[in-house]
């Protein structure tokens, strides 16, 4: 998007025709760009994949909602969560049960996971709200790991009565109900990444709007923000809690796309994963959480395919986190296309440069070097 700089304010009423009329057509682009490429995830991808590759591209739309939401707290308010795994294991909870005990719609079922997740994923976070940097990494790793334990203890539910409603004795464990109309597999691929949609939509409004101005401010400087009024204890409140709805949402998302959930499929360690592609992405776009989500399970899925060992995962998130904090902060999102429009000028040169032994090409006439031009530039 184009930015509008002081100049562009103070310039005459026609140079500034000229500046509204280059954002109309660059939001226009982008708009045309990004629905061409929705439409294409909807309708187009499906037809090009194994039904291995949509079950992988099902976890791609519920890890995007996941990363977008630590990508805020991370690069909008400067948050290190190292708790968004156990928060996504608390909504795949919450829904699992509520889908087995009632009958209601699967849609109310998402929103009342992400209420239920948003609650107790900040009254959890709450004491750690005050700190910062390592210091809140630490106390959310700790808490995830707190809430693995309890969710290894009182394991998911299965189809059980009681609280839990889970039944250590069943033989024949029924699958999670999806909504009636998404019981393919490509099917709830497509809601998948229509509800991934719908949260992306949430979140922009949120940093568009005065949350993400006082975000903004907040991670910047918290004296400087607390100077100018704004009450960093409650956006920060705020920010925790919408991350942890939209993750308690993709909670449930990845309930219906598993249909079967166990403690073990949610790791302490992955939080540390999850950070370190969410990084690798790109904190301060959007985009960046997109990127995330395939790091994060495409390319898993892909490697067991071909047969590669997962521990190659470990070596490049690994080099891929110094990568980012050495040459490029914004992530991926920022300096792919910075490379390739590099790699495009480069490319440009070498096809422009003249072969060994051609003439050089001769200069227009009255340009400095040709011939009959003086030294002042006339013949």
């Amino acid at each position: 998007m184009v930015q509008t700089t002081a100049a562009q304010k103070t310039a005459p009423a026609p140079a500034r025709q000229g500046w509204a009329a280059l954002r109309r057509r660059d939001t226009i682009t982008r708009l045309s760009v990004i629905t061409a490429l929705l439409a294409f995830t909807l309708f187009g991808l499906p037809q090009l994949l194994s039904l291995y590759y949509t079950d992988a591209m099902t976890q791609v739309a519920a890890y995007a909602i996941v990363a977008l939401g630590l990508g805020m707290l991370v690069g909008r308010v400067g948050l290190y969560s190292l708790g968004q795994v156990a928060v996504l294991a608390i909504g795949a909870w919450a829904a699992a049960r509520l889908l087995f005990a009632t009958g209601q719609p699967f849609p109310v079922v998402l929103v009342e996971a992400g209420l239920i997740t948003m609650l107790l994923g900040t009254l959890i976070g709450l004491p750690a709200l005050r700190l910062r940097g390592l210091y809140f990494a630490l106390i959310t790793l700790m808490l995830s790991g707190a809430i693995t334990v309890v969710l290894a203890t009182v394991n998911f539910p299965n189809g059980g009565g009681g609280f839990t409603g889970y039944n250590g004795g069943s033989l024949h464990i029924p699958a999670i109900r999806r909504p009636s109309i998404a019981g393919t597999d490509v099917a709830y691929y497509r809601y998948a990444v229509v509800v991934a949609i719908i949260m992306f939509v949430l979140v922009y409004a949120h940093i568009k709007t005065r949350p993400g101005r006082a975000w903004a401010a907040i991670r910047q400087s918290e004296p400087a923000a607390l100077a100018a009024g704004i009450n960093i204890t409650f956006y920060k409140i705020w920010a925790f809690a919408l991350a942890s709805f939209i993750t308690g949402v993709a909670g449930g998302v990845l309930a219906g796309a598993d249909r079967f959930l166990y403690s073990i499929d949610f790791h302490p360690q992955d939080s540390i994963a999850l950070l370190a592609v969410v990084l690798m992405g790109g904190v301060y776009s959007m985009y960046g959480a997109v990127i995330a989500a395939l790091l994060n399970s495409l390319l898993p899925a892909a490697l067991q395919d071909w047969g590669v060992s997962q521990d190659w995962l470990t070596i490049l998130f690994g080099i891929g986190v110094v990568q980012v904090l050495t040459t490029a902060p914004a992530g991926i999102v920022d300096q792919f296309p910075r490379d390739m429009k590099r790699l495009g000028g480069l490319l440009w040169r070498l096809v422009r440069r003249p072969a060994p032994g051609a003439p050089a090409a001769s200069a227009p006439p009255g340009a400095p070097g040709a011939p009959g031009a003086s030294r002042g530039g006339k013949a």
